[in-house]
């Protein structure tokens, strides 16, 4: 006998176009403007750290220690 309750549950997971909604509204929102320069070049463009670092004139340093918290504020932000 089928449990027609839980027949199409997908789990706690929220449809893919509310996640990428959150997303785009926590990096709008809560990140730096320069955390959210830094991640839009690193993730959407594909720009790498040496070149995001000479583009912005900083030490390569500079913009992995940026990208580590904007990621950090990321995570904290769609844990809810």
């Amino acid at each position: 006998m089928k449990n027609t309750l839980f027949e199409d549950y997908l789990g706690p997971r929220l449809p893919r176009q509310v996640q990428l909604n959150r997303v785009k509204n926590v990096i709008e929102q809560e990140l730096t403007p320069l955390q959210r320069e830094v991640v839009l070049a690193y993730y959407f463009q594909g720009q790498n750290i040496c070149r995001i670092a000479e583009s912005r004139g900083v030490n390569k340093s500079t913009v992995c220690r940026t990208l580590h918290r904007a990621e950090k504020r990321l995570r904290r932000c769609l844990r809810y």
